[in-house]
């Protein structure tokens, strides 16, 4: 193609290069929302093509989740008799006889509370009140407060209720032993699912966890 000469003013070659630039900018604007419609386009395609499958495989997990636990009834029957332990215990570990191999039966466990908890919260604050008197005492008060201090979902972690408990017992005040006793009778744990754990021991004797989940796999 023959090249043609064009003679421009200054102000007209301002304007076509502005023109250049504005035609770029759109260029690259279309170019770019084509790329995303692309992408989105791709994503959704994916998790279409995907997610059967991962729903498969969730349904097998729970299909061996149960039937893990099925097997083992009769085993944490007879333990619970053998060994005198209650049948509601949380967590159970078989181990076989060659001890490279156990799996742990259990149940995920939230502290919580009913509303009476606040009372006994309360009796423990009054105790506290009448503690303040020097930096040593300041001291023993703030690591009470640390301890009735709630988690995000606004309860007592029931490890340090028992810590609290045994500084109750310590101070000898019936104000904070009784507080103490209202948030303990007060404790209505949630309990939650139910988990498998598989380990085996491998060459250097160490316990190894059998991947059962798409986190740890």
């Amino acid at each position: 193609m023959e090249a043609t000469q064009v003679t421009m003013t200054a102000e007209e070659h301002r304007q076509y290069e502005a023109f250049k630039v504005n035609r770029a900018a759109e260029q690259k604007k279309a170019q770019d929302k084509e790329n995303r419609e692309t992408y989105k386009a791709l994503v959704d395609e994916t998790i279409n093509a995907i997610f059967p499958d991962l729903q498969t495989v969730s349904g097998e997990l729970k299909t061996k989740k149960s039937a893990v636990y099925d097997a083992f009834q009769k085993a944490l029957s007879m333990k619970a008799e053998i060994y005198e332990t209650p049948v509601e215990q949380r967590s159970n570990t078989f181990t076989n006889v060659k001890g490279d191999r156990r799996i742990t039966l259990g149940q995920y466990v939230t502290d919580n509370y009913d509303d009476t908890v606040n009372e006994g919260i309360t009796k423990v604050k009054d105790f506290i009140g009448s503690l303040v008197k020097d930096k040593d005492s300041k001291m023993l008060v703030t690591a009470i407060l640390k301890l009735l201090a709630k988690d995000q979902q606004g309860n007592l972690k029931a490890s340090r209720v028992m810590q609290l408990r045994k500084m109750a017992e310590e101070s000898g005040s019936e104000t904070f032993i009784d507080g103490v006793r209202i948030i303990e009778a007060a404790y209505r744990p949630a309990v939650s699912k139910f988990y498998v754990k598989a380990e085996y021991k491998n060459d250097i004797g160490a316990w190894v966890s059998v991947p059962l989940g798409m986190t740890e796999a």
